[in-house]
């Protein structure tokens, strides 16, 4: 009997979400200029820099905390 070839199953798609920064004119002359001589890109830049927040704080649960008035009038 003839074995069958397994096919690989498709990849999930990757979903991105779109983060919008402002910098300042001068940031962002030094952010280009930084990336022109590490021959890089902005984008690449900014993810390097933030990815320990990303990979460290994925999993993790906040809390809503409830704000506690610590000076009410009593009345009654």
């Amino acid at each position: 009997m003839p074995e069958k070839k397994k096919t690989k199953k498709a990849r999930k798609p990757v979903k991105f979400k779109t983060i919008t920064l402002k910098v300042t004119a001068r940031q962002k002359k030094s952010l280009i200029n930084y990336c022109k001589s590490r021959r890089t890109t902005p984008n690449k830049i900014i993810k390097k820099s933030i990815q320990p927040f990303l990979d460290k704080y994925a999993d993790f649960h906040v809390e809503a905390r409830k704000k506690e008035v610590a000076n009410q009038l009593e009345l009654f």
